[in-house]
């Protein structure tokens, strides 16, 4: 036995090492329709992108006394509910892919079996319960919505999975807080308990699991809602200085955006457990914020190798690390 044991102590980090996302979400579509309609179908229409040309006046820091009383000329995208809607419908798949032990490239087999090991110790000792509760709350919650959340009178979540869709769940997303995880219940009949037990079984598993997940948001007629922004460098002068995302003519949110809702669960990169949640990332990196809160010995790389190594990491930031693998990306030693 002592011929097979893994010596971790010498363990470095790989120059190839890379995971694939074991949350995989689709785009989503925004379509409007009436609060009273949820639960037909056919009654909801995808919402069509406008173009706006304003002439505004000029904000922005460091304008030169010169140019101060000129009119910015605004043409950008835009989108709103029609006038005879008053709610947003949000809507998306989520795929849960499990064998987590398995990296999509690695080239040191001796850091492979030492990663299959832990990987599997903590499967065994956590079965990723508190990492599915809290994706989960992310679903139920609306987070997702972003800032078409705000100022929503209600916010109802349908979800349907399980084996072959055979479940379906609703929430009110004000029930469930954007600041706090609401602890999966020990109900098995409870809805937030069945949803965190499919996402369970979903990353514990060797094979998926597969949920379809709509939002409502009683936005009142005619009001802004907000599709993901395209990233479009170089913009010629005169052209649409904001273009926003669409799928066949439908407003629609990137399945990147969606993601980072879902996977904004760390709360463990500081003692102060009353700190907001923020994404898993490798080093904390919040670019709205310009902050990354994970770069003092509590980064991902830091804890990864020290849980290999010898063990000695909080529980708290073993589901970190366990969560920047479910993540996924490119890990290896190389800049």
């Amino acid at each position: 036995m002592a011929a097979k044991q893994i010596k971790t102590t010498a363990l470095t980090l790989p120059s190839v090492l890379a995971f694939s996302r074991k949350l995989e979400v689709s785009d989503a579509l925004m379509t409007s329709g009436l609060w009273i309609n949820i639960d037909k179908t056919e009654e909801w229409q995808p919402i069509v992108l406008h173009e706006k040309r304003n002439r505004g006046t000029k904000s922005q820091y460091g304008v030169a006394d010169s140019e101060k009383a000129d009119p910015n000329l605004v043409h950008v995208d835009d989108a709103s509910l029609p006038f005879d809607a008053d709610t947003l419908r949000l809507s998306f798949t989520l795929k849960l892919l499990g064998q987590l032990e398995e990296p999509t490239a690695c080239n040191e087999p001796l850091f492979e079996a030492a990663l299959k090991e832990k990987i599997n110790s903590y499967r065994e000792g956590h079965q990723f319960k508190e990492l599915a509760t809290r994706y989960a709350n992310n679903l139920v919650n609306g987070r997702f919505l972003w800032r078409n959340r705000v100022g929503a009178e209600s916010v109802l979540i349908k979800i349907k999975g399980g084996k072959q869709g055979a479940q379906s769940w609703q929430f009110n997303a004000y029930d469930y807080s954007l600041n706090e995880f609401t602890p999966s219940s020990d109900d098995s009949h409870h809805p937030f308990a069945q949803l965190v037990s499919v996402i369970q079984s979903g990353l514990q598993s060797d094979g998926f699991e597969y949920l379809e997940i709509t939002a409502f948001a009683k936005l009142g007629l005619g009001q802004h809602v907000w599709p993901s922004q395209e990233m479009v460098m170089g913009i010629p002068k005169g052209e649409k200085s904001k273009i926003l995302f669409k799928l066949n003519n439908c407003a629609a949110m990137h399945s990147e955006k969606i993601g980072n809702a879902l996977r904004t669960i760390d709360t463990w990169y500081n003692e102060d457990t009353n700190l907001r949640a923020i994404a898993i990332e490798p080093y904390g990196s919040v670019t709205s914020r310009g902050e990354a809160h994970r770069i003092a010995k509590n980064d991902f790389y830091t804890l990864f190798l020290k849980w290999l190594k010898d063990g000695d990491v909080s529980v708290e930031q073993q589901h970190y690390v366990i969560a920047t693998l479910i993540r996924g990306g490119v890990f290896g030693g190389n800049e």
